[in-house]
This record gives C-alpha cells, sequence and structure tokens, in this order.
C-alpha cells in the first residue's frame, strides 16, 4: 500500500508586536536614529545589542514614550500609534526599566514602587493592599526587604530590583530592560532570568538590551543589531554566534585589546587597617590593607555588598572611617578630606555616573572642567579661566578618549550612556592624578567602548600613573590587572598576581563565609 507524503508546513514566523518603520531621531548636529525599520516578536526575549551611540536607548524612549520621533511610525499590533508620553505608552500596556536608575532615595520602598501608579479607596491611597502587593512583588524577586525601609539605606543593585517590582506592578504586555544587569550579582542575575521566563509564560514581551554577551545567548529569543543609528541585521539567537554578533556590530570598527604591562617604580598608595563601620552595625570596611605602585594596575574584584565602592569612597576622602591611614607619596593623608586627595593627586571616577558623575543641565565642556576648576577655588578660577584654553583642553581630551560629539557646548544629557561616561573619565583627567581610581569603569558600555577604556588604562600605567579599577566580570579583571585584589564583606579576601589569579580562586574568594 502506497504511502501518501505530504510537504511539511513551514514554520510560522512568531508575531510582531511592535513594528517601526523608518523611525527616525535627530537632535542639533546629531542624528540617534536613522529610518530604522525594528520589529519586536510577541511573546519573546528580544535582544537589542550595538554599541554606545547606537541608538538602542533613543528607540527604547520613543517606544516608551519618554521621546517623539522626528519622522516614522510605530505601529502597535499593527495598527500606528502615538506615545506622547509614558503615560500613553503603559495605557498601551509598554513599560521600561531604565539603565539609569528612575527612583527616589527618600522615600520608602513601597512608595517607589507605586509612584504615579497608586491604588485609591475612597479618594485614599490604599496602603494596605500596596503594601501586601509590593511584598509579593519582593519577594518574586527573592529580594527579602521591608516594603517601607527607605529605598537610599540599599545598595544599587537592590535598588535596581525594585525598580523592576514598580514595572512589574502595572498591566504590561511588553517591559524594555535597558541593562538590568549591569548592577546585579551573580545571584541577582539569575533571580532576574527566572522572573522573565514567568512573564514570558504570562505572554510578556520582553525587549532586553545588554552588553553581557554570553548572557544574551543564554536568554534571548531574537536578536537585532544597531550601529550607528541605523539597523543593522536580525537573526533567532539559535542561529547567531558570539563572532557573528560583534562582527555585525562594530563593522569595519574592529578593535582589539593586547595586555601589555607598564613597568612598575615605588610604592605611590600605602593604605593600613581602613576600617569602616556601618550605621546599622557591621562592617563596611574591615581592616583593609595593600599598597599600590606606580606603573601598576590593581583590579578589584567582589560579589554585589563587598566593599568594592565603599573603599573607593574611603580613599578619596568621601566616607568616614573610624580606623587605619591612607599615605600618598609617604605624607599620611588627613581623614575625610576630599579636596586634600584631590589637590594631592587622587581622582574617583564614581560607579553611578548620573548620580554622582555628571552635572545633567550643564554642557559637556562644563562637565568635564568642573573638578578642575573647583580644586583652584571660585575666584582664582574666575581670574585664571582662559576660554579658549579651556576649550582647547577640552577638545584634545575629546579626541584622546575618543567621545562622540559634534559640539561640546551641548547639554550632557545629548550624548550616550557610553560617552557620557568617558566625560566622567575626562573630568578626572583633568585634574592631572597620580593614582586613578575607577569604580566599575565599563558598566553599562558596549564592547567598543570597553576596549577604549581598556587602552585608557593601560596608557595610565604606561605613564607612570597608580590605577586601581573595581568590576564585577572576572574575565574583565583578570585581562587588565597587574595583581587582583578580592573583597568580601568589606575584606580583602585574597591578594594574587596576575600569573597566579585563576577564576576558580577569584570565585571562592569571592564568596562570604560566616
Amino acid at each position: 500500500m502506497a504511502e501518501t507524503l505530504q510537504a511539511a508546513a513551514p514554520e510560522a514566523l512568531p508575531e510582531v508586536i511592535i513594528e517601526t518603520r523608518n523611525l527616525s531621531r535627530v537632535y542639533p548636529g546629531v542624528t540617534a536614529l536613522d529610518q530604522v525599520n525594528y520589529r519586536v516578536y510577541r511573546n519573546k526575549v528580544n535582544v537589542l545589542i550595538g554599541e554606545n551611540g547606537a541608538g538602542k536607548s533613543t528607540m527604547m524612549k520613543m517606544l516608551a514614550g519618554v521621546e517623539t520621533p522626528s519622522s516614522g511610525d510605530i505601529l502597535l499590533d499593527g495598527e500606528p500609534v502615538t506615545l506622547g508620553s509614558t503615560h500613553q505608552a503603559e495605557k498601551q500596556g509598554i513599560s521600561i526599566i531604565f539603565q539609569e536608575l528612575n527612583l527616589f532615595p527618600n522615600m520608602n520602598v513601597m512608595d517607589n514602587i507605586f509612584i504615579g501608579n497608586e491604588f485609591f479607596q475612597r479618594g485614599v491611597i490604599n496602603e494596605k493592599y500596596q503594601y501586601a502587593l509590593a511584598k509579593s512583588l519582593l519577594e518574586r524577586l527573592e529580594l527579602h526587604v521591608d516594603p517601607l525601609a527607605p529605598l537610599g539605606e540599599l545598595g544599587i543593585g537592590h535598588q535596581q530590583l525594585v525598580e523592576i517590582a514598580r514595572a512589574l506592578s502595572k498591566d504590561t504586555r511588553v517591559l524594555i530592560m535597558d541593562e538590568p544587569t549591569s548592577a546585579l550579582s551573580q545571584s541577582e542575575v539569575k533571580v532576574l532570568f527566572n522572573v522573565i521566563a514567568q512573564l514570558k509564560r504570562r505572554g510578556v514581551t520582553i525587549i532586553y538590551i545588554s552588553h553581557r554577551l554570553e548572557e544574551l545567548m543564554e536568554i534571548g529569543d531574537h536578536i537585532t543589531i544597531f550601529r550607528d543609528g541605523r539597523f543593522i541585521s536580525e537573526r533567532e539567537v539559535r542561529d547567531a554566534s558570539i563572532p557573528w554578533i560583534i562582527e555585525q556590530m562594530v563593522g569595519d570598527k574592529k578593535k582589539h585589546f593586547d595586555y601589555s604591562p607598564a613597568a612598575q617604580g615605588e610604592v605611590v598608595l600605602e593604605v593600613d587597617g581602613l576600617t569602616a563601620l556601618h550605621q546599622n552595625g557591621g562592617y563596611r570596611l574591615n581592616d583593609v590593607s595593600f599598597a599600590l605602585r606606580k606603573g601598576e594596575v590593581i583590579g578589584i574584584y567582589g560579589l554585589l555588598g563587598a566593599g568594592r565602592t565603599e573603599l573607593f569612597k574611603g580613599l578619596i576622602g568621601l566616607m568616614a572611617c573610624q580606623q587605619g591611614s591612607v599615605t600618598l607619596n609617604g605624607e599620611r593623608l588627613d581623614k575625610r578630606n576630599f579636596q586634600q586627595r584631590l589637590k594631592r593627586g587622587i581622582s574617583l571616577v564614581p560607579e553611578d555616573r548620573q548620580a554622582e558623575g555628571v552635572v545633567q543641565l550643564m554642557s559637556i565642556t562644563a562637565n568635564m572642567t568642573l573638578t578642575d576648576l573647583s580644586l583652584r577655588g571660585f575666584r582664582r578660577a574666575l581670574r585664571l579661566l582662559r576660554p579658549k584654553k579651556e576649550q582647547q583642553r577640552v577638545s584634545e581630551m575629546i579626541d584622546h578618549l575618543a567621545i562622540k560629539v559634534s559640539d561640546s557646548d551641548l547639554p550632557i544629557t545629548s550624548l550616550s550612556g557610553g560617552n557620557q561616561q568617558k566625560v566622567v573619565l575626562g573630568k578626572a583627567l583633568m585634574t592631572g592624578p597620580q593614582v586613578v581610581l575607577l569604580d566599575e569603569p565599563t558598566r553599562g558600555i558596549d564592547v567598543g567602548a570597553k576596549t577604549d577604556v581598556y587602552h585608557l588604562i593601560g596608557s595610565l600605567a604606561r605613564q607612570g600613573l597608580a590605577v586601581m579599577f573595581s568590576s564585577s566580570e572576572l574575565d574583565e579583571v583578570m585581562a587588565l590587572a597587574d595583581r587582583i585584589l578580592v573583597m568580601a564583606d568589606g575584606r580583602i579576601t585574597a591578594d594574587l598576581s596576575r600569573r597566579d589569579a585563576t577564576r576558580e580562586k577569584l570565585i571562592v574568594a569571592s564568596t562570604p563565609h560566616d
């Protein structure tokens, strides 16, 4: 008996929930998006990747109603829509979690979750219901904090989870996540991935932006690549590879970093028994001691809350330390004297560039020269300030750091996140430091911009500067550092040379022990 053969039906493509057609966004002197046709597939994790300045965040801001297109259309479920505000976008079921935290540290966790989206009963906010819902949302994220706890007392990683809880509190069909794991520990990343899997099962579409390629390959269903404000390509993640992704991202601008250790000189910075107590008990820093030489690059590795940021703030004089000393070139520095330490040659690039690195109402030039001018004293700065000279120095720094900007008098907010980070780096270098402290300098930066930072660190060391940087990425620490200090619970738990460091040793040393 002959068998009847039937041709297999072709697999249906995933349904498109959001589509843009010839979407453009033009700022004065800058085209952030250039006639982009972009598709978001329903009930998928839609990964969007590209170098800083590629247009990813600009696209997300338009989909979330933060900004409006200069031209082109946005279609939702096949119908054109106008998303003139975040409120309009949320009414359509589109919510966003921004790369930079959009929270209120002076308010409690619960109020941050429901601000602008409160539950009223007879004209009064139903705080009992909000408390129960907030507690449930936080438990889903495995964040064990009281909803009434002040947000400002939480670390940046925990604040990121609160931001996610706020998005989950709304009736969301499409959830945009812009660098959601940049400040999270490995355990918190696993929690987030579990939450994303739950959301997919509930029919929520995810747009996910990250620069961690392995992360994208693990969680993504569909990948889209932007470059220089244009759509480049899209592909299902199962059909993509990391080399293909990098090639599409950078095109002909491929950059490579080859480690080349600098010659090391005498000790420039000595830290002895530095100890800082937490206001709620316990240690922020616990008997930290080390020495740093000219031309040396020390990497600080540790999990969230290990004390990396606290160490840098203690060294620069922004955090009170009850015990211990900091000595620069053989001279002991005064406790908690930020201005003195800047003048003596210690500079800091902070982890949170929006809160601590830039003044958003000021121009690129003003931001870059701000610290240098403050060191001279206001009146003396007015006497010595020469606009042409200052502009020349800024232009040289822009060229040196490869900052993408058409006019340095534009607002700092006109730059992408990565280029803003480079401005903060430039501001630190303007002071002529001997010791440069970089707290997570590549957080939220794309592959190409990361390479620029790597080259800068090597260049500073070869110039004889002493460099310390913190990172939560193992490969980054192992690739850049001459020496690695591992921290856990405010203590240094390992001090390893480059040749002796292994991933296993670093992971074991970074795990807190009772």
